[in-house]
């Protein structure tokens, strides 16, 4: 009972595994709420047929829209080093952009 049509692609320097109508938060990229984005596409599964690129598949593409843009949760960073008086603590949110797949041609 696997989904019938799905994707992995490439952005951000990570690879996620896609399907129509899924909402994914990527790395940050630096475009307008509501606008299309077509990304790297590097293996598409069409129910028994599977279609692998070497490295990116030739013919394929998914399309995906900005959904919003927003920055994730606080990571603390805390340094410390004994007996030395040394104490460093830094707080972290990395920026995202939602992304939502409207389609896979492959």
């Amino acid at each position: 009972m696997s989904e019938q049509l799905h994707a992995v692609i490439r952005t951000g320097g990570k690879q996620y595994r896609v399907a129509p109508g899924d909402l994914l938060k990527v790395e940050k990229l630096s475009l307008d709420v509501g606008s299309a984005v077509d990304l790297e596409v590097l293996m598409v599964r069409n129910g028994d047929a599977i279609k692998i690129g070497t490295p990116l598949v030739t013919g394929a593409k998914v399309q995906a829209e900005v959904a919003s843009h927003g920055r994730g949760r606080k990571v603390i960073v805390y340094k410390f080093k004994p007996r030395r008086n040394y104490r460093k603590k830094q707080g972290h949110r990395q920026s995202y952009t939602e992304l939502k797949i409207t389609e896979i041609v492959g």
